[in-house]
């Protein structure tokens, strides 16, 4: 994610975009058809099983406050303003009634709690959650808290509230242990009501002191029912992509303002009341999209993530602090006689994922739950980070890894652009030390990716590899929030991923980024999916991503016009790929041009193509389209039948289409 970028202007105006520079044309298309070749027998390349992943990073209230599904903002008190998110609502002011106290020396993870001495009138303790809260009618909600207390005499009474204060929802709980240790309580109820901009009370009752903390609610429908778990829309969203892998946890929240705010993955596991808060770094960045009240939980941790990753059959991807913060911020560096405990954080990782139980690390996995390895394969080194200073840091974690783990692959970072000195001198230096793979990220307009669908066609197809671990169109800056994710974007990501495809042999992973985004809460844009309290939809670029994702086949074929690449000639851009499991031949072919154009599928070689084909296509003349929670699949695939004559296909691509047509075969 980089910081401060001048996204380059593009044309808002469908006109402009029609007639901007390669891949667009207002002239009227010949009707004549066009010969494109495949060959159909001739694998060029493979394709990695996980070549096409998606990018988490809590940005835009991602985590919490999206995926995680905690409804209550600021549980366990530890905002900078202890009482952020919370009111208390009561008939007389009572001093000592109600303190926030300190235990920071016995408890650096989670030194506050909320100290009661009720001795007076009832009152009530509400929170007004993430940008409200989402109540679903006939769902039940689960509360929980921890608390101790010398003798019961407390009663809570748990409410749900519509804007308007009416009860929408209502349970009770009464704490009954006693003694000086904290104790764990929970309770549950249903909401009658639907409301997606609700509050949460508790209403106190009777007479006695209690010290509270961790107060939480979670909706009962979390994914796979988890107890205190993930948003099931959210998950289904992205197991409905099967994508190959999750990159976690970013992004530049893995360096940090500076390197106290960074990134720890062992303060993210283990009990959640153990789970040091700290700020998130997106906290205070944009000016214009502050928000103060952005922290992170960790909640969901790195155990969670690599249960996400298994459970939608995704390779996880962690990315770790390389002893460098933000060079956008403070820039600041761990001295390298200092860099040990980052490289051993590293190493312990690998450990915790794949150890044996009898491992340190290998029975902290097996004592959260999960005896059976992870299988990582991967992680990254550093994100976004660039200059010698990062080479010199990236040769110690190197050295390290690979002479306890020679076959464990590491992504290095080729900084924030895909052009210029600093890249340069990445790429070159990364590629002399034979790095496993490159990882380049761009944000730039349509433009720029049509005219980059080529990039990787002359890059070297032995040594070093590359991912594309951040990319997405930028439209104008007059475009803002969920506006920016329009078809015109969408439709450039699919002509610039052909390419991709097409060099599958050079680039073996690809992500688009950022994944989430909070209506309510945004801080960047564009997003691949957008959520509000209640609800989720897929973007123009959603569709585009799981199209590939989905269809990525196993072995690219050529596929060419006038025996060339499809690079952009009168605004086409192709790639072809075999399935040989599923037995299909998957021809995905973007016009961005505004004209029909007739084409002629000439479908070379031995293979017994059969005589009826599907094309999935995503079209749409307006090129600002955009999906939205009333309309979620207004550019989305629409599915029909083409039919084949012997080895020929016929089809008309409308303007601005993307299409994915699927030939079954028998070998």
């Amino acid at each position: 994610m980089k910081l401060n970028y001048p996204i380059k202007s593009i044309f808002s105006a469908c006109i402009a975009y029609a007639a901007i520079g390669i891949g667009y044309t207002t002239a009227v298309q010949a009707q004549t058809a066009k010969v494109i070749k495949v060959k159909t027998n001739q694998s060029i390349a493979k394709v990695q099983p996980n070549m096409w992943g998606v990018f988490f990073e809590d940005i835009n209230f991602g985590a919490d406050g999206g995926i995680y599904a905690e409804l209550i903002k600021n549980r366990s008190f530890e905002f900078t303003k202890p009482l952020m998110g919370w009111t208390i609502q009561r008939k007389k002011q009572q001093e000592g009634e109600i303190l926030v106290v300190n235990r920071k020396e016995v408890n650096t993870a989670n030194p506050r709690y909320l100290q009661i001495k009720k001795q007076t009138d009832d009152f009530e303790l509400i929170n007004e959650g993430f940008k409200g809260i989402g109540v679903k009618k006939g769902l039940r909600y689960d509360f929980s808290l921890m608390y101790r207390q010398s003798a019961p005499g407390v009663k809570m009474v748990l409410m749900l509230k519509d804007a308007n204060n009416k009860v929408i929802g209502q349970g009770t709980l009464t704490p009954n242990q006693t003694g000086s240790d904290w104790k764990k309580q929970s309770a549950s109820f249903t909401a009658t009501e639907t409301d997606p901009k609700a509050k949460f009370s508790i209403m106190f009752q009777g007479r006695g002191n209690i010290d509270l903390d961790m107060i939480s609610l979670f909706p009962g429908d979390t994914w796979k029912n988890r107890p205190q778990g993930l948003r099931a829309d959210m998950v289904q969203l992205l197991a409905d992509m099967k994508p190959g892998f999750i990159r976690f946890p970013g992004g530049c929240i893995v360096e940090g303002t500076d390197l106290a705010n960074r990134y720890q993955w062992k303060k993210t596991i283990g009990p959640i009341e153990d789970r040091q808060l700290i700020i998130n770094r997106w906290n205070t960045e944009f000016a214009n999209r502050a928000a103060p009240d952005y922290f992170q939980s960790f909640g969901l941790g790195f155990f969670e993530y690599f249960q996400l990753a298994e459970d939608i059959g995704s390779d996880a991807l962690p990315i770790l602090n390389c002893g460098m913060a933000c060079q956008f911020n403070s820039a600041e560096v761990a001295s390298l006689d200092e860099l040990d405990p980052y490289v051993q954080d590293a190493l312990d990782l690998i450990e915790f994922a794949n150890g044996d139980v009898t491992t340190k690390w290998g029975k902290v996995r097996a004592d959260l739950g999960h005896p059976k390895p992870f299988n990582l394969k991967m992680m990254g080194v550093g994100n976004e980070n660039w200059g010698p200073q990062y080479l010199e840091r990236l040769a110690i974690f190197t050295k390290a890894i690979k002479a306890k783990y020679p076959d464990f692959k590491l992504i290095n970072s080729s900084g924030t652009d895909p052009e210029g000195d600093r890249f340069n001198l990445l790429n070159t230096t990364l590629r002399s030390n034979n790095a496993d793979f490159i990882d380049e990220h761009y944000y730039r307009s349509a433009d720029w990716f049509l005219k980059n669908a080529g990039r990787y066609d002359n890059y070297p197809r032995n040594g070093s590899k590359v991912f594309v671990g951040e990319y997405a169109v930028h439209a104008d800056n007059s475009i803002v929030g969920s506006n920016r994710n329009n078809w015109q974007s969408a439709l450039a990501s699919a002509s610039l991923m052909t390419g991709l495809e097409r060099n599958a042999d050079v680039v073996q992973m690809a992500s688009y980024a950022p994944l989430f985004a909070n209506i309510d809460a945004w801080q960047w844009a564009p997003d691949m999916i957008w959520v509000d309290n209640l609800k989720s939809y897929g973007t123009p670029d959603y569709y585009v991503q799981k199209q590939f994702s989905t269809n990525k086949g196993t072995d690219v074929v050529a596929i060419t016009l006038d025996e060339k690449n499809i690079i952009g000639q009168d605004g086409l851009y192709a790639s072809a790929v075999t399935d040989q499991a599923k037995k299909e031949l998957i021809i995905k072919i973007a016009n961005n041009s505004n004209q029909s154009q007739q084409i002629d599928f000439d479908l070379e070689g031995k293979m017994k193509l059969k005589s009826k084909a599907t094309n999935e296509e995503i079209a749409n003349s307006n090129l600002t389209q955009v999906n939205s929670f009333e309309n979620p699949e207004a550019v989305s695939p629409k599915k029909s039948t083409i039919n084949l004559k012997g080895k020929k296909l016929n089809i008309a691509l409308k303007p601005y289409s993307f299409n994915v047509i699927k030939i079954p075969f028998n070998q």
